[in-house]
């Protein structure tokens, strides 16, 4: 039986080979084209997003955001609200990647009481984690509560054991890196996906270790489009991302 030191420093390997992977990878052609074309247009409309939020920020002292729950997740918290840019002329048109116009991405405001931005949530993504939540809740609900568990990802976190659900992982794709993500779940069966690879990358290319206490996520988020789908929240512990049970 492996002790807590022996997991974390396996994990810890395997988080440093995985970050290396994903720069090496970074010049590979799935990774660095795929990424590329995905990112032109949606690129163009935040740029073009940001500027209609700035401005109606300043003409009405609000921003123009979807209501929410103050449980909703951080990354899914505060939607644009589309309909309030057009109808009082702040843009003419929704953008085409949007979801309200059949594209595929929500846009969203983070940092809303400091420096409002616009970021991207990639709901091909998260409509697959919500999948993996429903099959995960079906296959509790029929074994006692029991979630389908397997290796250890972090302390509260398991890997999800797809073999037990009678099915295959989804081919879920990294915003940030183009490789794949792995989903887990916590305890009491939510799903997530992890991100711990490409923070390591993110923390390996700033050369500065992130403050005790702080999500780790923010500067992944703070130098690209997008924000991370279904994730938790990360903290920097002895040299590495570790995630946090809610």
């Amino acid at each position: 039986m492996m002790n807590h030191s022996m997991r974390r420093g396996i994990r810890s390997t395997l988080l440093i080979m995985a970050a290396v992977t994903l720069v090496v990878l970074s010049g590979c052609m799935y990774p660095k084209k795929q990424l590329k074309e995905n990112q032109i247009a949606p690129k163009e409309a935040v740029r073009n997003v940001q500027g209609a939020i700035d401005q109606y920020q300043s003409e009405t002292g609000v921003l123009p955001i979807k209501n929410s729950t103050p449980d909703t997740p951080v990354y899914e918290k505060f939607q644009i609200d589309f309909h309030q840019l057009q109808t009082q002329g702040y843009i003419s048109d929704i953008p085409s990647a949007a979801f309200e116009k059949g594209g595929n991405y929500y846009f969203l405001i983070i940092n809303e009481d400091t420096e409002p931005a616009v970021k991207l949530m990639n709901l091909v993504n998260f409509q697959q984690l919500v999948d993996i939540q429903t099959a995960v809740r079906t296959y509790s609900s029929s074994h006692n509560g029991e979630v389908p568990k397997g290796g250890e990802a972090y302390p509260g976190f398991h890997y999800i054991d797809f073999d037990a659900l009678k099915r295959k992982a989804p081919d879920l794709r990294s915003e940030f890196s183009g490789q794949s993500l792995t989903l887990m779940t916590d305890e009491q069966g939510n799903v997530y996906a992890d991100y711990g690879p490409d923070l390591m990358q993110a923390v390996q290319k700033s050369s500065v270790e992130p403050a005790a206490g702080t999500d780790v996520r923010e500067m992944l988020v703070a130098s690209n489009l997008f924000v991370p789908v279904k994730s938790p929240v990360y903290h920097w512990k002895d040299g590495e991302p570790l995630a946090i049970a809610p």
